[in-house]
């Protein structure tokens, strides 16, 4: 079941876009992306507090509500190039996990059996789960490749003793073959966890988990390169899943589960608009942003603009506009 606006505050759509219901296919016909809110902190295992996530994220914003965000470097306005509209939360109550992600898969299916890219607004992570089934499930079981930018690997087994949880979506994805090992790729990596075990188990499954390490070593944009050849092959499109605990915490000081060390906010907008501009991508999800351990909204905001550059790549793309590196904006090339 969706509901308009936040479960847990005011009622209000991300930065004013028109909102739709799920229940009333007719209110998102056409629809390029549709926003849904998975306001859900039950599988938090350090600080809780992702269920205000989806609040914050649509709100954290200066600007006026007026339907319009141009991008400065793409010369887009992804709100007026698209049809962006958001469907409100979808009711998760953060003591049934199980009842949680199926409604939330449901709902992800809906969007993407409608033709649109759904954008799911976190929560943590465990609803990268629902999120990226559900897109399988209309996209094709092993069709979709994944890429996950985090500072945790996600893989766990079992942990506090469950199945489900924000440190286990990304095994369960694989185990239930939504999702393919040898098409997810993981940037940003670092800390000290998980252990060996698992380690083995994710290299069984011929998962690429570039580290910070390594991001270090040769570059963000190189390992991308590698990344992107990966996702592309034998599979149709691309999830991408992004929490916000990939940056560093100077960054992002507002997630349950903060590392040193990571990306900073500049690299990871930039690697998003990267992502939406290049790669034909069919799900997106934010997560991971703790509103009672932000810090003047840092957080917050870095969450809002992940999800415009996100809008404003595909927007691009649309329009077949690609970016040279090593020269301006082209179109239609």
């Amino acid at each position: 079941m969706t509901r308009y606006g936040s479960q847990y505050g005011p009622d209000l759509t991300f930065v004013g876009v028109d909102r739709c219901d799920l229940d009333d296919p007719s209110t998102y016909d056409g629809a390029d992306v549709v926003v849904v809110g998975a306001p859900f902190d039950g599988g938090t295992s350090h600080r809780p507090g992702t269920r205000f996530g989806p609040l914050a994220i649509r709100q954290a914003c200066y600007l006026p509500q007026d339907g319009s965000r141009p991008h400065l470097a793409l010369r887009v306005d992804a709100l007026q190039d698209l049809r962006v509209v958001d469907a409100g939360d979808v009711e998760m109550y953060s003591g049934d996990v199980m009842a949680s992600i199926a409604s939330l898969e449901e709902a992800v299916f809906k969007v993407s059996s409608a033709g649109a890219v759904p954008l799911v607004l976190g929560g943590d992570h465990t609803i990268a789960l629902p999120d990226a089934t559900g897109v399988a499930r209309h996209h094709g079981f092993g069709r979709v490749s994944m890429l996950h930018f985090d500072a945790h690997a996600d893989t766990g087994d079992i942990e506090f003793g469950s199945l489900y949880g924000h440190g286990q979506p990304m095994r369960r994805l694989i185990e239930s073959g939504a999702l393919r090992g040898d098409r997810f790729l993981q940037l940003g990596l670092r800390g000290y966890w998980p252990g060996l075990e698992t380690l083995s188990w994710m290299a069984e499954q011929r998962m690429r988990s570039f580290e910070m390490t390594e991001i270090g070593a040769r570059g963000l944009d190189a390992c991308m390169d590698e990344a992107f050849e990966i996702a592309l092959d034998d599979c149709d499109g691309v999830f991408l899943s992004v929490d916000v605990d990939v940056c560093d915490p100077g960054h992002a000081p507002g997630t349950g589960t903060p590392e040193p060390g990571g990306l900073s906010s500049r690299q990871l907008l930039d690697a998003v608009r990267r992502i939406c501009l290049e790669l034909p991508v069919v799900g997106i999800d934010i997560v991971e942003v703790s509103p009672p351990y932000d810090h003047a909204e840092i957080t917050a905001y870095l969450a809002n603009r992940v999800a415009l550059e996100a809008l404003s790549g595909i927007a691009a793309r649309r329009r077949g506009i690609s970016h040279d590196p090593a020269g301006p904006l082209l179109e239609g090339r």
